[in-house]
């Protein structure tokens, strides 16, 4: 059997409450995954859903630095990053950054629920060929 896949779940403000539900709506999907999160996105997904997220720093504190550092290392297999296009984040460089990172490392990356559904079809299919 492989290893978990693992995925980095990152929202910002205004997209927190859109990520927890759509965690929520493919849970058994995420419970099987390893799962990493920015600090405030992570602590919430804990709090609210009762995962077990390995959290780095929050965005704005270099929290998507870190993550994009785990993508370098072949440490993350999946980016779920629901972004909010129409507020500017003072740490804009660091999410073009990590975007980039996944551009380079061909790291599947959604940053709407519509890719990010996609995502959750190549992770079910990933976990259930795992259990054969």
């Amino acid at each position: 059997m492989m290893e978990k896949p693992k995925v980095a779940l990152i929202a910002h403000d205004k997209k927190k409450i859109d990520l927890i539900m759509f965690v929520k709506e493919n849970l058994e999907t995420f419970k099987a995954c390893e799962l990493y999160a920015t600090g405030t996105t992570g602590k919430f997904l804990s709090e609210k859903l009762k995962l077990i997220v390995n959290t780095v720093h929050s965005g704005p504190l270099g929290g998507d630095i870190q993550i994009g550092s785990m993508l370098v290392e072949g440490r993350m297999d999946f980016v779920i990053f629901l972004r909010d296009p129409l507020t500017a984040q003072p740490h804009e460089p660091d999410i073009s950054a990590l975007m980039r990172v996944c551009d380079v490392l061909n790291i599947p990356l959604a940053t709407n629920l519509a890719t990010a559904e996609a995502l959750v079809v190549e992770l079910k299919s990933i976990l259930k060929n795992s259990k054969t």
